[in-house]
């Protein structure tokens, strides 16, 4: 199945953020007119992000929300229920995505049981649709291949210039998926890189907005993770940010595969 523009282009990531603080970055994030909002239980935020969505006084039907199924509840039972617990933290009827945050590790639970209860879980209306997270090229491959892997939209994976991860993006846009990046700003970092700087002040920009408008100019939906209302503004406007062929070349340069999420249970990386 195709999906050639389902996900918003941009989206705000949650990852790491807490009670209050995640309230207010969600709050603002709405108020500046985001319309794509990323969660996971794994992030024990879901309560505190429905909470924002409620008060924000935007429409449900115009929020695009994502949250992530961990690793610890891919059993066929367990995922429906852990779904039907994020959906009453969240405090919706469903999500618009649900993910499965990481691959099984050693394939301890069989991905035919895992995908197919996040169809089943879509079918009983949990999600609007489902994608998977951190899936190398074979396991893409497999998850399409099992029964309700036909509905698949996305993988969500880490992108930033220092990590292209060119081969699993190109593969899962060749097999009519969607890429969202995580992580695209590799946690800071990008703001000290000098090409990136040196690209920024040529186009009265910031680093920050260089390394989202490059991960966008790859057809990758954004989602980054920002508290303060003016970054968020600033992230958002990136997306007009339109870089010449020879600086999406030397910004292609900086990678030399530098993974930031890589836990032990990780799968074997394509990059």
């Amino acid at each position: 199945m195709t999906q050639t523009a389902l996900l918003p282009e941009i989206g705000l990531g949650t990852f790491r953020l807490k009670g209050q603080e995640v309230i207010d970055s969600v709050t603002s994030a709405l108020k500046l007119g985001y319309r794509h909002i990323d969660t996971a239980q794994m992030y024990e935020n879901e309560q505190e992000v429905g909470e924002a969505i409620r008060q924000s006084g935007v429409p449900r039907d115009e929020i695009f929300l994502t949250t992530k199924v961990w690793w610890e509840s891919l059993k066929h039972d367990e995922l429906i229920a852990s779904l039907e617990e994020s959906c009453r933290k969240l405090g919706v009827e469903r999500v618009d995505l649900t993910l499965i945050h990481w691959p099984s590790p050693q394939g301890e639970v069989p991905m035919v049981e895992y995908i197919g209860a996040l169809n089943a879980a879509r079918e009983k209306g949990l999600a609007r649709h489902i994608g998977v997270s951190n899936f190398t090229i074979a396991q893409i491959d497999e998850a399409l291949a099992v029964p309700g892997g036909e509905h698949i939209v996305t993988n969500q994976v880490e992108v930033h210039p220092f990590l292209a991860n060119r081969r699993v993006v190109e593969h899962c846009q060749a097999k009519g998926l969607q890429v969202t990046g995580y992580m695209p700003l590799a946690v800071g970092k990008v703001m000290n890189e000098p090409v990136l700087v040196q690209i920024a002040e040529k186009h009265d920009a910031t680093p920050a907005q260089v390394a989202l408008a490059w991960v966008a100019s790859r057809d990758i939906v954004v989602i980054p993770s920002s508290t303060k209302p003016a970054h968020q503004e600033a992230n958002l406007k990136a997306l007009q940010l339109t870089l010449t062929d020879d600086e999406v070349e030397r910004i292609d340069r900086l990678n030399v595969g530098e993974r930031i999420a890589d836990p032990d249970f990780s799968p074997d990386w394509d990059e």
